[in-house]
């Protein structure tokens, strides 16, 4: 805890647990142990890698207020995971029912000659907790939470039961490709068992018209008929 005679911070660093390409978000509590109210305001060295909200506000007497700080996605990890950045907390006494919306740059001046109290906060840089701590009793730590971690799981899990599905409906899908193949084999199979009958029959239709001397008899025209009817099958089939 960092005290001052005006707020003090719970916590008195801002632990991140850091991780490449995600969101985190840090919780401080600010403390008004006095009977004044007091106006804060949060300053940081690194303006775009943080969010604050609120960043300024005033702080009933012997009341509290959680501020969030929340550390935009990284794309690159710091040299040994040391973190540079910090923060101020201003704060200074003002009159009886001010409002967040009453707050002026010019009540933090000290030029001006008002009395700011300031403390300064540490950014460090943790770990992220193992898949063991994480399935543990003990939870996260306090005070800090993730953004987007329960939706990853959600996600996660959604996408692996659709991967799921799909490979089922595959398999189905390869069982009736296969069964439509073995019957168009057995259909292919008779197709040409029956040409051969007929071409069989066709040539001793062949011979006996050749011994008789006679022209070609109406069951040999429909024989060459049916023949080709068959083949228009067999072509179409495949």
């Amino acid at each position: 805890m960092s005290t001052g005679e005006l707020l003090s911070s719970e916590p008195s660093e801002l632990k991140f647990p850091f991780e490449l390409k995600k969101q985190i978000s840090f919780s401080l509590q600010l403390s008004n142990k006095t009977d004044n109210y007091v106006a804060f305001k949060v300053k940081t060295t690194n303006p775009k890698k943080y969010c604050v909200r609120p960043n300024t506000g005033v702080v009933l007497p012997r009341s509290t207020c959680d501020v969030i700080v929340t550390m935009q996605a990284q794309k690159e990890a710091p040299p040994d995971m040391q973190c540079r950045d910090k923060f101020l907390l201003q704060s200074v006494k003002v009159n009886d029912g001010l409002t967040a919306n009453d707050i002026t740059a010019e009540m933090f001046n000290k030029e001006a000659g008002n009395v700011v109290e300031e403390c300064k906060l540490k950014v460090v840089y943790i770990s992220p907790p193992s898949t063991a701590q994480e399935g543990s009793e003990e939870g996260p730590s306090p005070g800090v939470s993730f953004s987007d971690g329960k939706h990853a799981n959600a996600a996660e899990f959604a996408s692996g039961a659709r991967a799921f599905t799909e490979g089922l409906e595959a398999q189905e899908i390869s069982s009736e490709e296969k069964a439509l193949m073995t019957k168009l084999t057995e259909e292919k199979n008779k197709a040409i068992q029956q040409s051969n009958k007929l071409r069989h029959e066709l040539d001793l239709f062949k011979r006996e018209g050749s011994k008789s001397g006679g022209g070609v008899s109406f069951m040999f025209v429909m024989l060459i008929g049916l023949l080709g009817i068959i083949m228009g099958y067999i072509m179409k089939k495949w």
